[in-house]
């Protein structure tokens, strides 16, 4: 039946339509089915979509299988509520959250997060003393048995595990210090800077396994591109994607060349999405290096992930009708006060009245 038959329908025969579009087996099928695979920027310093507020650091929304993670949360919360919603991102409905590092312009915009979904799982590296709180058995410092219990911590009995608190004392952390797989083929690998500007600083990559290969979301790659892709390669040695922060903002030619190689040449990546902190110097080599592997991944861009991802901008979350949608939609639309009385307008005016042919 098409849209034109549709709406020549009397009021009964309408209700019949409807509610047959409506039956169980219909909401069954359009609640499992799943969404595509893709990352979106909701936070950097670059980008091509209007209406959407540039600035230093980093956030994206993963969706993969069944999951959605918000993958760090930028630098500022109100730049970060407004992208989200510039971009139709509704960060109360996430399954976890993944905070790569402990710099501000990654973890910022936490309070916006928390604030409309308070209760979230956050996974976060585990440092001591670090501001995603901490534990350490309380063997951890010298004791003196022979001073008086009121010159001794916890009168010479202290717990033992001592917890530290965090910035956000009633968020839902969870600290991670090695590598994990934290559900069924998305993992977390736990490395730690050796670079001087960054010693010891904890780092999370995100690892995704999907049937092309890992898709890697990276902060800012201070433990180095090198460690990041040996530590992915020990789950799979295909990386198909690495997205995020390359943390080449101020290198050299020298190294820029080396990392481009490292990707290219010995790791073999398929594609690469470089923003944030990879620096206008790197995105030019890393552009004349993959060529058409290369995807842009500025602010609002979203990346469709698959065999060969495919690169959009304004990632609205709105599901796309098929036919039987539409028909209804057309149904509810004529029944309305705001459809036109005359047959023929009514009928141009449906969306999609011209799409569809006879079913």
């Amino acid at each position: 039946m098409n849209e034109r038959a549709l709406l020549a329908l009397s009021p009964f025969a309408l209700c019949a339509f409807l509610s047959a579009c409506t039956t169980p087996h219909n909401v069954q099928s359009a609640s499992v089915s799943p969404r595509q695979p893709r990352i979106t920027v909701l936070y950097d310093a670059f980008g091509k979509a209007a209406g959407l507020q540039k600035d230093w650091g980093y956030s994206a929304l993963v969706e993969a299988g069944d999951k959605r993670i918000l993958f760090d949360t930028g630098d500022n919360p109100d730049i970060l509520e407004a992208n989200s919603k510039a971009l139709g991102v509704d960060l109360s409905r996430l399954d976890f959250v993944v905070m790569s590092h402990r710099h501000g312009d990654h973890m910022g915009g936490m309070e916006y997060l928390l604030k409309v979904n308070p209760h979230v799982k956050i996974y976060a590296p585990k440092e001591n003393f670090g501001v995603y709180g901490a534990s350490l058995p309380s063997k951890f410092y010298r004791k003196n048995d022979k001073l008086p219990p009121y010159l001794r911590y916890y009168d010479g009995s202290p717990p033992e595990t001592m917890v530290f608190g965090s910035a956000w004392p009633r968020a839902n952390f969870e600290l991670i210090d090695q590598t994990k797989e934290i559900a069924p083929g998305i993992h977390l690998l736990a490395l730690v800077s050796d670079k001087p500007t960054t010693l010891e600083l904890k780092e999370l990559t995100l690892a995704i396994q999907t049937p092309d290969g890992l898709v890697l979301v990276v902060g800012c790659s201070h433990p180095g591109l090198d460690k990041i892709v040996a530590a992915a390669q020990s789950i799979d040695s295909h990386i198909h994607l690495i997205a995020g922060g390359f943390h080449l903002v101020v290198a050299t030619d020298e190294t820029i060349a080396q990392v481009a190689a490292l990707l290219h040449d010995t790791a073999k990546v398929d594609y690469i999405a470089p923003g944030h902190c990879t620096g206008e110097p790197t995105f030019a080599a890393l552009m004349q290096a993959f060529g058409d592997r290369y995807l842009y991944a500025g602010l609002g861009t979203s990346i469709g992930l698959g065999a060969r991802p495919q690169v959009g901008s304004g990632a609205s979350p709105a599901l796309a009708l098929d036919a039987e949608d539409r028909a209804t939609y057309a149904v509810l639309y004529a029944l309305s006060e705001d459809a036109p009385s005359d047959e023929d307008a009514l009928f141009a005016s449906v969306p999609w009245s011209q799409e569809l042919a006879l079913r």
